[in-house]
């Protein structure tokens, strides 16, 4: 960005009931070179105009018929497309500059016209109002891109899960206290029981059970939040048939990387040997 070509291609618009005042504004800034500068001498056309054309910058004579800058000044805070209100008062009456900056204008410049003052004052007022242009277009694009990065997570996460599940028996999730928040695929008709925590929980009332030393060995490593691959462990079915299953899980944290439980995959080895 470079702002000294930015602030002299600004677009500015002047409104004044004189045709005097507008003539020498108009000159003066063509002379300073700026190239975007329009005028009106209806005050009622601003707000219109400004939600059309967008200015950097409104130079608003105070004293005018049927509406005054002060009124022009609160139609154009019903543009919400943009906070910020880009407006030089022109003003002959001192007591008025005060109000005037209450009313929300960013600057006044004093009639009769200094013209080093209004080439100062322009000039100053375009810079401000362009790095806030541009800051507010940051946070715009800041802000797409964190939702863009958003959306690629979740898919991510969906086709993780997709391929956890195919390519195992089942997926699992569970909450900071042990308990199974998600189950895919068929482990309850695998393995015939209510589903229990990994980490806690007696054994099923089962013939034979499971070996509760590889249990124990497997509770001790999700109680130290460590993650852990091809685990494998044993169980005695209901028909006495040993079953061998293998899991491989890992921690999960949230964004103040506090502990929100596990997931992992898991498959029956029982078939496969």
């Amino acid at each position: 960005m470079n702002l000294s070509i930015d602030i002299l291609a600004a677009s500015i618009l002047i409104v004044d009931d004189q045709t005097a005042n507008v003539q020498l504004l108009e000159q003066l800034l063509a002379d300073a070179g700026y190239s975007q500068v329009s005028s009106t001498m209806n005050p009622e056309e601003v707000c219109a105009l400004h939600r059309n054309k967008h200015y950097d910058l409104i130079l608003l004579d105070l004293q005018m018929p049927v509406m005054d800058g002060f009124a022009v000044m609160e139609g154009l805070k019903t543009n919400t497309s943009d906070s910020y209100l880009p407006v030089i008062v022109l003003t002959a009456q001192p007591g008025h500059k005060l109000r005037a900056l209450q009313s929300g204008a960013k600057d006044f410049i004093s009639k009769p016209f200094d013209l080093l003052e209004v080439k100062t004052r322009i000039h100053n007022m375009l810079e401000v109002r362009l790095l806030y242009k541009k800051l507010a277009n940051y946070n715009k694009e800041l802000e797409e891109t964190v939702a863009e990065r958003t959306a690629e997570l979740r898919e991510s996460e969906a086709r993780y899960r997709s391929l956890t599940e195919l390519a195992s028996d089942w997926y699992w999730e569970q909450d900071e206290n042990g308990h199974f928040t998600k189950v895919s695929g068929p482990v309850l008709e695998m393995l015939g029981i209510q589903v229990e925590p990994l980490q806690g929980g007696s054994a099923p009332a089962l013939p034979g059970g499971w070996n509760e030393a590889e249990r124990e060995t497997l509770r001790a490593t999700i109680a130290e939040r460590q993650p852990f691959l091809d685990y494998v462990f044993r169980r005695v079915g209901a028909n006495g048939r040993l079953q061998t299953f293998q899991v491989s899980g890992e921690p999960m944290f949230d964004r103040a990387s506090r502990f929100i439980g596990y997931r992992g995959i898991g498959v029956e080895l029982t078939a496969k040997q």
